[in-house]
């Protein structure tokens, strides 16, 4: 279980300091202090800690004027990459920068990192200073707006939920979309209008609708990333409904959360997926979800 957090205290700062020093300073001999700058007591830190309040990830965002940041000293620990922990640091701090009105952000993205954020929605506007004497690095910016949020892979995402919408026209109804992929966690929201019944209350219906097409989704683009391709359908659905939708429904599936593998396919054989979806009201679990999906290999 992970968690972002801002440090408040002596000791938060402490480790948060300690944590950045150890990833992005001491592999080049340099002393405890060279990770800090004059900017620090005016910028915004953020920290990723694990269910045992170890921190795991760092960053922060530095405010440079009225309509810009820049994010610096991002780094995870090694034994935690590629659990998506960046992409995690990467909403809080764009989350903060809408909060405070900034219009854009920049970076300076290492060489062979500038994959992660172009995923991210960063694009390369030219070359940034080489620190140290050998890294070379990129300046990388994105413009944010309101409604703006961090979405992977986000031509696969709009081709899904397009996809969705000409083949299930009902699911363009109920205003079902894409809401946010981190590459681990996938999240749909509905429109609650179109859904309700004389309870004024989200049909039964539209929610194992909304929870089967989220499964489908994770699963969806989880082919994409393996380079795998595959006809999906759903072999069962069970779901547990614990109280009703009455604002804005929405539902989550993870990987950590997915039951079997997609190794069946590389030999032409179908592949059977169990994935556990979190219907919810706003931030509050509602219904719970376990479909049964069944990959067919073309």
């Amino acid at each position: 279980m992970y968690q972002v957090i801002s440090p408040e205290t002596e000791e938060d700062f402490e480790r948060y300091y300690q944590l950045r020093w150890q990833l992005l300073r001491q592999p080049w001999d340099l002393p405890q202090g060279s990770e800090k700058d004059e900017y620090e007591s005016f910028a915004l830190h953020r920290m990723i800690v694990d269910g045992d309040n170890t921190p795991i990830a760092v960053a922060r965002l530095h405010v440079t004027s009225v309509e810009e940041g820049q994010i610096r000293y991002m780094a995870v620990a090694k034994e935690h990459r590629g659990q998506s922990l960046g992409t995690l640091l990467m909403m809080a701090l764009e989350e903060e920068a809408r909060k405070q009105g900034l219009k854009r952000l920049v970076l300076n993205s290492q060489e062979g990192s500038d994959l992660f954020y172009v995923k991210c929605g960063y694009r390369v506007t030219g070359d940034a200073p080489t620190l140290f004497g050998s890294i070379s690095y990129q300046q990388m910016k994105k413009n944010l707006c309101e409604a703006d949020v961090i979405i992977r892979d986000a031509k696969w995402c709009q081709e899904l939920q397009q996809s969705w919408h000409d083949d299930i026209p009902i699911s363009q109804v109920m205003g079902i979309r894409v809401h946010q992929y981190t590459g681990q966690v996938f999240v749909t929201r509905a429109a609650l209008n179109p859904n309700l019944n004389l309870h004024g209350t989200m049909f039964a219906g539209s929610i194992y609708s909304l929870a089967t097409l989220t499964g489908w989704g994770l699963l969806h683009l989880w082919l994409k990333d393996e380079h795998q391709k595959g006809s999906i359908v759903l072999g069962d659905g069970n779901i547990h409904y614990h109280k009703p939708v009455t604002s804005q429904p929405g539902a989550v599936a993870r990987m950590d959360q997915v039951e079997g593998d997609l190794a069946p396919l590389k030999q032409g054989n179908k592949a059977r997926i169990t994935i556990h979806v979190e219907v919810r009201d706003g931030e509050t679990p509602v219904a719970e979800f376990i479909g049964v999906y069944v990959v067919l290999p073309e």
